[in-house]
């Protein structure tokens, strides 16, 4: 490629990744701000709460209605990545904030990526088909608003750029998309910053000296973290396709969730793991007295939310969950709290969702390089220890964890968990629907 065409290459990427940024970065803006409102409304008016089941009702029948061109969530989008055959519906983006802001609002235990990544790809995917672009840059474009939509809610935008390539597929990282993920991810998040939005600042813990000591304890942490992912994955499939078989009806089945939580929340007696949780995650960074059971309760709550057909994300609820459980490893095995509770923090979501580069990088991003290199060591080993499952079931395999050579074809990781004897790549998977439910 001579000078000329890679300078014009560049400038392409620069020109759509910034408009791409430009609005996932207000999305986020706007979102993150109704998110601060409706949890300042639900922490002030704690009855609200009783009205879950009410809510749910109203939410399932406006997605019965409306929604399902994209009741797939953030299995739809990474199809489309794919597939590339139809345009993620525009009203992707109001629908999954309302929603979420909704579930939030009325205490459902949710999180904030899964409305990032469907707001930006979907808006991304409007900008490609506006501006017409070729079938391999919108691909790009569609990895470039994902990386926008995670970089600019959660502040860390070189996350948000690996994140943006690595969470399509499996083993495999999407470098053709590296420029434009990156514009967006970095204007994404300097849109959202401008706009007032203030994240959450975590403790810096401080360096670490790697001993063989040291490292043995990290490797118990990762096994550990591995059991409590592959538990969280296990059980919101299976919660899922019993809801669904039970009650076939989306507004039924999220009222009955709703129920469900408000019965779990008054049986606990604390509203401490309802909505996203934050003032737990910071208080497992310096808390020794932190109830062991937190991280397996906000696991439970969270569950049952996103069974239930509710809208939001697993990031900070997994973030709450990985936290807490750091805290109790650090008791556990004699680490220092601050830092387990940070490696813990990233680490259980980077092995539920199969993305440990782009969780380790953002473990560095929001608290410092001193949790180098103990979230490498222990996000890597959980990843390899939960086996070829994950929150995602439209990831894409194109090499099974435990090595061998490349597959013949990429391979929905739905295909390998409902065929869990099966070897990838012996039989075609069958036609996927019209519409994955799944992760939003």
């Amino acid at each position: 490629m001579s000078l000329n065409k890679r300078a014009r290459s560049f400038g392409q990427w620069l020109a759509l990744g910034s408009v791409v940024g430009a609005v996932c970065g207000v999305a986020s803006a706007v979102f993150l701000y109704l998110l601060d409102q409706a949890t300042h409304v639900r922490t002030s008016h704690e009855a609200i709460v009783y009205t879950l089941p009410l809510a749910g009702l109203g939410i399932g029948a406006l997605y019965a209605r409306w929604g399902t061109p994209i009741r797939g969530g953030n299995n739809l989008v990474i199809d489309t990545v794919h597939e590339g055959d139809k345009q993620l519906p525009v009203r992707m983006a109001p629908m999954v904030l309302l929603g979420t802001v909704l579930t939030h609002l009325f205490g459902g235990s949710a999180g904030r990526e899964g409305t990032a990544v469907q707001m930006g790809a979907s808006l991304a995917d409007a900008v490609a088909h506006r501006f017409r672009v070729s079938p391999a840059t919108r691909r790009e474009l569609l990895a470039a608003g994902i990386a926008g939509g995670f970089g600019s809610v959660f502040g860390t935008p070189i996350a948000g750029t690996v994140f943006g390539l690595e969470v399509v597929c499996v083993g495999r990282m999407s470098y053709e998309a590296l420029v434009p993920a990156l514009v967006s991810a970095v204007v994404g998040d300097l849109v959202t910053r401008s706009l007032g939005i203030h994240h959450t600042v975590y403790p810096t813990p401080a360096a670490l000296p790697l001993t063989p000591g040291v490292l043995g304890k990290w490797l118990l942490f990762g096994v550990a973290v591995a059991g409590v992912a592959v538990a969280f994955v296990e059980l919101v499939h299976f919660l899922k396709k019993r809801l669904e078989k039970s009650v076939p009806s989306l507004p039924l089945r999220m009222a009955l969730g709703g129920v469900l939580l408000v019965v779990l929340w008054k049986v606990v007696g604390t509203s401490d793991y309802l909505g996203l949780g934050v003032p737990t995650i910071e208080r497992s960074f310096v808390d020794p007295t932190l109830p062991p059971e937190a991280f397996a309760l906000k696991l439970l709550f969270t569950a049952i939310t996103l069974s239930a057909g509710f809208l939001g994300g697993e990031v900070t609820p997994l973030f709450f969950v990985g936290a807490a459980l750091g805290n109790v490893l650090a008791r556990l095995l004699g680490l220092p709290l601050d830092l387990a509770a940070g490696v813990g923090l990233a680490a259980l979501f980077g092995a539920a969702a199969n993305t440990p580069l782009a969780l380790s990088l953002m473990a560095v991003e929001l608290l410092g390089a001193g949790v180098l290199p103990h979230v490498v060591i222990v996000t890597v080993t959980a990843y390899l220890l939960t086996g070829q499952r994950g929150i995602y079931p439209a990831q894409r395999i194109a090499q099974l964890k435990h090595g061998g050579p490349l597959l013949s074809r990429l391979v929905p990781l739905r295909d390998v968990e409902s065929q869990p004897g099966a070897t990838p790549g012996e039989q075609p998977p069958p036609e996927p629907p019209a519409t994955h439910e799944g992760s939003r």
